[in-house]
């Protein structure tokens, strides 16, 4: 039912500021909420902390944070945007939803020495610079959880010449041709 509020919520918003593209409108609630939902299965039992790292309108993070409400309310989490409006609209929707979660209305790429058990991000950065990121600006963290596409594969393999991690993949509900993974033991080749 909540997550049924936030998407109308996300739609009737979009009309005033770029939450969603206005072409995935449509199809919103598989193309954008179950979608961001698939990820609950890859989050650890133990996990405390997920950091959203580009949350633009709450996808996947306040679709994390609704859920866990019920099945973890301990699970804390992180959301970083760095546009006013958005930013905003988190913290409506984390205040509205009753949500254990903190908006940073912040670059991600500016901050440093941040501490979490999750990093995860859906349709922000590619591949290779998600991995810098965690590297550079996370000085503690477990897993990165993200969506990749069509060239994911390609990518994916492009990283394995730079970087060393473990991963797994799910294949992704919504989209035939994408899949999400689930990294840990992220290590630079050369460091």
């Amino acid at each position: 039912m909540e997550l049924e509020e936030y998407l109308s919520l996300i739609l009737e918003k979009n009309r005033e500021i770029n939450l969603i593209g206005s072409s995935t409108e449509e199809n919103s609630r598989e193309r954008h909420i179950i979608d961001s939902a698939q990820t609950i299965d890859l989050i650890d039992k133990n996990c405390s902390i997920c950091t959203d790292i580009g949350s633009g309108s709450g996808l996947p993070g306040i679709v994390l944070a609704i859920i866990m409400k019920y099945k973890k309310p301990s699970l804390k989490f992180n959301l970083y945007e760095k546009s006013h409006h958005k930013s905003n609209f988190l913290k409506n929707m984390s205040k509205k939803f009753k949500l254990n979660a903190e908006i940073f209305k912040k670059d991600i790429f500016k901050e440093k020495n941040l501490e979490t058990d999750l990093i995860i991000a859906r349709a922000f950065k590619p591949l290779p610079v998600i991995l810098e990121l965690a590297n550079s600006n996370f000085k503690k963290f477990k897993n990165i959880i993200l969506f990749l596409g069509k060239t994911g594969k390609e990518i994916l393999s492009e990283s394995l010449s730079k970087w060393r991690f473990e991963y797994k993949e799910k294949k992704s509900l919504t989209n035939e041709e994408s899949f999400l993974i689930k990294i840990t033991n992220l290590k630079k080749i050369n460091e």
